[in-house]
């Protein structure tokens, strides 16, 4: 549903919002492969909040030098 991996130099970040079936969706955020944020969501609008945020987050990585490290 949503997956962005970004490097900047040695640092990597890694967004992941995932369907969990029955249980709704994973919202997850590592960085430097630490656990930074980790949710699970039955309501769909929380899903939806979460997805922007990580979207803002990624494109304000990107104006600022990180790139994609799929």
């Amino acid at each position: 549903m949503f997956d962005q991996r970004l490097r900047h130099a040695d640092h990597v970040r890694h967004y992941s919002i995932t369907s969990t079936g029955d249980a709704g969706w994973e919202v997850r955020l590592e960085e430097d492969q630490t656990l930074r944020r980790l949710a699970n969501y039955r309501d769909w609008h929380r899903v939806e909040r979460a997805m922007a945020q990580f979207e803002r987050e990624v494109t304000e990585l990107k104006k600022s030098g990180w790139s994609d490290a799929n």
